[in-house]
Parts: C-alpha cells; structure tokens; sequence
C-alpha cells in the first residue's frame, strides 16, 4: 500500500498535475487524488500546497523526492533483475518501437534464436520512445532521434530519404519524381509534433521555401496511410515506412532529402545484462 501511494506522490510530483499521473500510472484520476491524501493523513504531513486548481510541493514533499526516487529506482532494478535471471530460457524484454520495419526485423531474428523469451513492443514516437526508455517504461527502443546521452548505449539500424505517399490515381503518380514545389497546391498530412519524419519534411520545405496549401496532422502512422488512400491529402513517410498498399504510390523526390536515420538505444548500465545483449546482439552480428 505505502509503495502504489509514493508512486502516486512521485508522479504526481513529476508530471505535476493528477491527470498526466493517472494517465502514467493506468489508473483513474480520484484513485491517485485518494492515495496522496491517503498517504499524508496517515503520516500527519502536507506533501503539496493546493490552491487555485494547482498542486505545488511543500517543503516536506521536496525533501522526500529524492527518497522516493531512489526507492523506485530500486524496485525497477529488482524487477529487471528478476526478468534477466532466465540465461535466456524465460523472462520478458520490452522492446519500443518507432518504425516497424526496423523494429519487425529485429523482433523476427530476436524470437528465431530466443524462442522462450517473451518479447513485448510498445509503440510511439521518437521522442516517447527515448522517453519511455529513460523512465524505465521499455528495456530498450528505437528512435530516429541522435540522442547525445551519457546515460544511453546507441547502436544505428539503418537510414532511408524521405518520399511523398500519394494514391495511385493522383496526378503527380504519373512522374518519375515529385519536387517540392509541387506540394506547395496539396494538403499535406504530417505526423504528431515529435515525430522525426516531420521535423525533417518541415525543415527541408522550409530550406526549399515552399508551403502547402493546407495541413493536416494525424497522429499515427496507419491512420496517415489511410487518409492518403482515402485522398484526404499527401503525406511524407521515411522510406521504409511506407509500407505495401495497392491503392499507394511512394515516389522520391527530384531534390536531395534529408536522411531518417533509426537508432536503437537501451541503458548504458544494463547494456551487458542477458536480455538487453541478446537483442544487441541481434542488429551487431547482421544474419
């Protein structure tokens, strides 16, 4: 009971608000509200000032966020501990995702050598990849981020130049490739802020000094797919996302594109534990 509270508190505490906790946590919004006051009644101690709709640590509360993380840290450890003990004839390792094919051909290779190790993937952007990673949430995950960190072992998968999807009976499907000024009379649909195919299509557009007529931002790579099919507008997809629909055409570019390049990132400190080696080892030792 004392551990699901200080998780509470600590998120709360992190996120600073009691939705962005409830989101994290899996649980609702009065659940996590019950077990901070659960916690400070019982300990007769005010580990947040309300006022206004907001929460604000309290002196006490501050003095106890380096306890609790340290506390929670350790569980982490324990339970990766735990996960790791197997040599490789049991345990889970929890992969992040950002771009299936990278991700799909490592899982493949991962489960033909390791067959009795489960393997789970959690999907998101580059930026909530690194992120999830960096909070424990993931043992490792792929990024298309170059992420300068003292904290992160990085191995690159691969890299790929930026295409325009477009449905096949679109009137640029007849060229060989598409410049960029062309885009310039079509509604661009663009991935989520955080996305690394988008940062890259913006600033190539801008260094090309070309604004589409209208924007659209969709917030999964599937749904972009499907809109294109269903001629809500064009997209930019890294190469090799573009994926195999009959109803979809990827053309390159008449222009240099920037480059999306795919990272696989885990914790420097559990670089050489069991699980997290034995994918390592699986993009190392290419088959």
């Amino acid at each position: 009971m004392l551990v699901n509270q200080l998780k509470a508190f600590f998120a709360v505490a992190r996120l600073g608000s009691i939705t962005g906790a409830a989101r994290q946590l899996g649980l609702s919004q009065p659940t996590v509200t019950t077990q901070i006051r659960a916690l400070e009644e019982q300990y007769g101690v005010e580990l947040f000032h309300r006022g206004g709709g907001r929460l604000s640590l309290s002196d006490a509360g501050r003095r106890l966020m380096p306890q609790v993380d340290a506390l929670l840290q350790q569980e982490l450890d324990i339970e990766f501990a735990l996960r790791d003990s197997a040599e490789l004839r049991g345990g889970t390792l929890r992969l992040g995702a950002t771009a299936p094919y990278y991700t799909l051909t490592l899982a493949q290779r991962f489960r033909t050598r390791h067959p009795r190790v489960e393997l789970s993937i959690a999907a998101g952007n580059s930026r909530q990849m690194v992120d999830a990673l960096l909070a424990y949430e993931v043992d490792l995950a792929t990024s298309s981020h170059l992420v300068d960190d003292a904290r992160l072992h990085r191995v690159e998968l691969g890299a790929d130049p930026l295409v325009l999807l477009l449905p096949r009976g679109h009137a640029l499907a007849r060229r060989a490739t598409v410049p960029l000024t062309a885009l310039a009379e079509e509604t661009l649909l663009v991935r989520e802020r955080g996305s690394m195919t988008r940062a890259l299509a913006e600033q190539a557009l801008d260094a090309a000094g070309v604004r589409p007529k209208a924007q659209m931002e969709i917030a999964s790579r599937e749904a972009l797919r499907e809109a294109v099919v269903r001629g809500l507008g064009l997209s930019i997809f890294a190469a090799h996302e573009t994926g195999r629909h009959p109803d979809l055409l990827a053309l390159p570019f008449a222009q240099d594109m920037p480059l999306v390049r795919e990272y696989l990132y885990c914790l420097r400190e559990r670089q050489g534990a069991t699980l997290v080696a034995a994918m390592l080892g699986c993009v190392e030792t290419k088959d």
